[in-house]
């Protein structure tokens, strides 16, 4: 689930706006979100491997798409209202799925809830800052992009669903979780001042 913050000229919102190459792909992440759920209830042998091999996909074009929103100038309201939208409901499907693998596991279910629960915190903060016109105070951090590199590495490694990578991806996710926190309170202590006028 990326954070993304595009600086660069607003191209007007027009059918060509919403159709260039930054926007399918992110139209393309959330159409593989339906995929990503079916994936483990098929029938074939290799289904949790291909599972993680679509997550992996996604988020990679996660990470395209606002390169090349970037590189090509093709910044629009549209795409930065959807662009997170498909993370978050990429990450959270995924969370969904792994909670109901590994629901005895307290660990897991608390971290999903951290992940999911400040998504939607940060979220709500932004909706509010670009209210009051002070978006740019929680613009992407360091700490945002290092929360969601290891989100992803860990819930890839999780939707192979293998016991020795579970090894592997538990404390990863653990960590990501811990991130997540550390994220969210870098966030709020940029818009408290904000907040507090308001």
């Amino acid at each position: 689930m990326h954070d993304t913050a595009l600086i660069c000229v607003e191209t007007p919102l027009s059918a060509g706006t919403l159709l260039n190459i930054p926007n399918a792909l992110t139209l393309l992440r959330i159409v593989l979100i339906p995929v990503l759920v079916a994936l483990p209830y098929a029938s074939f042998e290799s289904r949790y491997l291909v599972t993680a091999v679509v997550f992996l996909i996604a988020a990679i074009t996660d990470w395209f798409d606002g390169y090349l929103a970037r590189t090509l100038n093709q910044t629009s309201a549209f795409g930065r209202f959807l662009d997170p939208v498909a993370d978050k409901l990429m990450v959270a499907a995924a969370l969904i799925i792994l909670v109901q693998w590994h629901a005895s596991n307290v660990l897991m279910v608390i971290s999903a809830i951290v992940i999911v629960s400040r998504e939607i915190t940060i979220s709500a903060l932004r909706e509010w800052m670009a209210e009051i016109g002070k978006r740019a105070s929680v613009a992407v951090s360091y700490i945002g992009k290092l929360k969601t590199t290891m989100q992803m590495t860990a819930i890839t490694v999780l939707l192979v669903n293998d016991p020795m990578l579970d090894r592997l991806g538990f404390p990863l996710l653990v960590v990501a979780a811990g991130l997540t926190i550390w994220s969210m309170v870098v966030y709020l202590r940029a818009a408290w001042p904000d907040l507090k006028k308001s």
